[in-house]
């Protein structure tokens, strides 16, 4: 039978049946076909989808990382130079009852009765680095300071008697040298003036007795004067980190994230939460220099003590009624304080001048004319031009060397 000759009404029942079966036959068709468009598309069957793929892709930061860090890399570079420094020193006390030393008791019982306590050993602990194969190790000052005996131990294990060849209580530096028979690891050294508010800084050392420590931070900001910080018997400008630096710490190097060392770490603040502070290399090794020559480091001073003064500070200062004196409302540097038997002394500075030039030289805060004074020769004659009430006067101080930091 022919499909032509079927009824009308057949016929369309058939052309509806073929349809459905053509629309399931498609959709099975493409169901079979779309799990590949999933599939990853290589470059030669699809290269225009390649950028929205690879966008699409994990990211590889972990594997650039790799197995190891920055700090890992910086320590290794440095940690063997890095050492722990041991201390011992007797103390003998007097005792404290003063009736051993009343002439009465001394009468009957004489001198040999013991007027001492008996001796004490009293330990510290420090850190230090290697700065030369011959055994040199630089640390701070209070670390060794008045140390009948220095013990040196080394990260791999070896134990060295060490010998303070030098000593500058004024910056807070010492070197150290120990005879080890061998040539010894050395720490590369950096230069602080590359160093920038931002950078990775890195200390390592012996907190708390905590051997070989390394903590991580940045440097907080350069140039922390000593009066900042609190210790105006130093002459330094730190460089502050927030990586932790704890007692024992002091001496051992801050490095930046090359393992370079850029400071000497000290912790002279028993009271900073989150703040350390380092002494610029680049200072440190000029000193270390003269320390190495057995010369004396060259400290320059007149004897004034300093404040900085502004108009508004001058005039808060003069409303005051208990104010002994009135000073003149202008920029510069108030004398608060004349060291007796000093160059300033023996110029006729006064407490309430007020310093206005050096040599010429406008300054207007301490750390200007103390850089201006430290920069300056043993025996250098300085001009000041001083505000004195409503007068100024020219004054010649002829420097000398700073013999007591305190």
């Amino acid at each position: 039978m022919r499909f032509s000759k079927l009824p009308r009404s057949l016929r369309q029942f058939g052309t509806h049946v073929l349809a459905i079966i053509m629309g399931v036959m498609l959709t099975v068709g493409t169901l079979s076909v779309s799990p590949s468009i999933a599939s990853p598309v290589s470059n030669d069957t699809a290269p225009e989808l390649m950028p929205e793929l690879v966008a699409q892709r994990p990211s590889n930061a972990n594997a650039a990382i790799g197995n190891s860090s920055f700090v890992t890399a910086a320590v290794n570079r440095v940690g063997s130079a890095v050492v722990r420094i041991d201390t011992e020193r007797t103390v003998t006390r007097r005792t404290a009852d003063p009736f051993f030393d009343d002439p009465f008791f001394r009468r009957f019982f004489g001198d040999s009765f013991p007027q001492q306590a008996p001796s004490q050993q009293q330990r510290g602990l420090g850190s230090g680095f290697i700065i030369d194969k011959s055994g040199l190790i630089l640390t701070n000052a209070h670390v060794v300071d008045k140390a009948d005996r220095v013990t040196v131990r080394l990260k791999d294990g070896r134990t060295l008697q060490g010998k303070v060849q030098g000593v500058d209580e004024v910056t807070d530096l010492a070197l150290v040298k120990v005879n080890a028979g061998a040539d010894l690891p050395v720490a590369a050294l950096g230069s602080s003036s590359d160093v920038q508010v931002g950078d990775w800084a890195i200390a390592v050392g012996n907190p708390l007795g905590l051997d070989n420590t390394v903590t991580l931070g940045i440097v907080s900001t350069l140039r922390r004067t000593s009066r900042d910080v609190g210790i105006g018997n130093k002459r330094l400008e730190f460089i502050q980190t927030d990586a932790a630096i704890n007692p024992g710490n002091s001496g051992g190097p801050l490095l930046n994230a090359q393992g370079e060392v850029i400071g000497i770490n000290t912790a002279i603040r028993g009271d900073a939460m989150g703040i350390g502070f380092a002494i610029p290399i680049d200072r440190a090794k000029s000193i270390a220099s003269q320390l190495q020559r057995g010369e004396q480091v060259s400290h320059p001073f007149i004897g004034i003590g300093m404040e900085d003064l502004t108009p508004e500070t001058a005039r808060q200062f003069n409303s005051n009624p208990n104010s002994p004196i009135q000073v003149p409302e202008v920029n510069g540097i108030l004398v608060a304080r004349v060291v007796p038997n000093s160059p300033a002394a023996a110029a006729g500075i006064r407490i309430g001048d007020v310093v206005l030039q050096v040599d010429g030289k406008r300054v207007t805060k301490g750390e200007d004319l103390l850089n201006i004074v430290e920069q300056s020769r043993i025996g250098q004659t300085l001009q000041l031009k001083v505000q004195r009430g409503s007068q100024t006067q020219q004054l010649s101080i002829r420097t000398a060397q700073l013999q007591d930091p305190s």
